[in-house]
């Protein structure tokens, strides 16, 4: 590898995480998705109140634990052991859609396998390909107030999955507000809005976005 190659190789998943979380504003009720933005607990800057909401019933998650401060039982909705604080609270499935779906989330991070320029998310199923359902994914970006993607900016084979249109079954229409991927990061102003460039990962240029994007947007 060259170091020009190592250059453009652009943010690890955890530096796409620690971006992320520079979004986080104090008193910020902030719900995680699968994968990547799990990550994004661990980038808390600590002068900061920030309570991390799970869909599965807990408010007021903490970082991942220390082999020796694993519980089996506590759990985030990915399945992954995560740590509780002196505040956390927990409540059922019932309370938990009741806060998304009612506006008292402020921000959700989430992953994605297409964002297509207006806006447009899916990252729920790939059709005929084996899924457990939607999960969490519909309420979260109908209801929360801010949407940040977080997401490779290609898939395993190359192709760009910030495009001109999802060719998968969406999650919604026209809600994204902000999407960080490993080369660059995108956002808008509203919904009426197109995405413009804000920002490029350490040692990617204009030209490696532009060749892995299909997405119109303003640099």
């Amino acid at each position: 590898m060259t170091m020009h190659d190592h250059l453009t190789t652009g943010w690890t998943r955890d530096q796409m995480a620690a971006r992320a979380a520079q979004e986080l504003q104090d008193g910020y009720y902030v719900n995680l998705g699968i994968g990547i933005p799990t990550l994004v607990a661990n980038h808390v800057p600590p002068e900061m109140t920030v309570t991390l909401q799970s869909e599965n019933g807990m408010l007021g998650i903490g970082p991942f634990p220390t082999d020796a401060e694993i519980d089996a039982d506590l759990i985030n909705a990915g399945k992954q052991t995560i740590s509780e604080l002196p505040h956390s609270a927990y409540f059922d499935s019932a309370a938990s859609f009741a806060m998304i779906r009612g506006g008292h989330i402020d921000l959700t991070v989430l992953g994605a396998m297409e964002v297509a320029e207006n806006g447009d998310i899916a990252n729920w199923m790939v059709p005929g390909k084996m899924i457990k359902g939607m999960g969490g994914a519909m309420d979260l970006v109908a209801g929360v107030k801010k949407i940040i993607v977080v997401m490779e900016h290609c898939a395993k084979d190359g192709t760009p999955k910030f495009i001109p249109a999802c060719t998968l079954p969406l999650t919604g229409r026209n809600v994204v507000d902000m999407v960080i991927t490993d080369l660059a990061v995108f956002q808008r102003a509203d919904h009426k809005s197109p995405f413009k460039l804000i920002e490029l990962a350490p040692g990617v240029t204009a030209e490696d976005l532009a060749a892995k994007t299909t997405a119109h947007y303003i640099s």
